[in-house]
């Protein structure tokens, strides 16, 4: 990926610690998503989901935790699928500098 950070073959940033805002930004835009506040929270709770278990989480994780975290309003796929198209636990990953969630295709 051409810009701020080295980015292995799908698009996850090789050196977690090189990850920024702004960086953040970037594999959004690359991945056809404008950041909006609610994207920013998914973010933000991903980057905390792994600072507290030291992996990203996959789908069902996530789901799970955004509602502990943030409400069941947004502890459903839905939310996450309308913000994270495709596969949210792997894009949202992707745009909060995590590695690759495991069982991600």
């Amino acid at each position: 990926m051409p810009g701020l950070v080295e980015c292995d073959k799908e698009g996850f940033i090789c050196d977690l610690r090189q990850w920024t805002p702004e960086v953040a930004v970037e594999l959004a835009t690359a991945e056809g998503i404008a950041l909006t506040e609610q994207h920013w929270e998914i973010i933000h709770l991903l980057r905390q989901y792994y600072a507290q278990y030291d992996s990203a989480p996959a789908m069902r994780a996530l789901v799970k935790y955004c509602g502990r975290e943030l409400g069941a309003d947004k502890g459903r796929s839905i939310y996450l699928m309308r913000l994270f198209p495709g596969s949210p636990a792997k894009i949202g990953s992707k745009i909060a500098g995590l590695p690759k969630p495991e069982n991600c295709l």
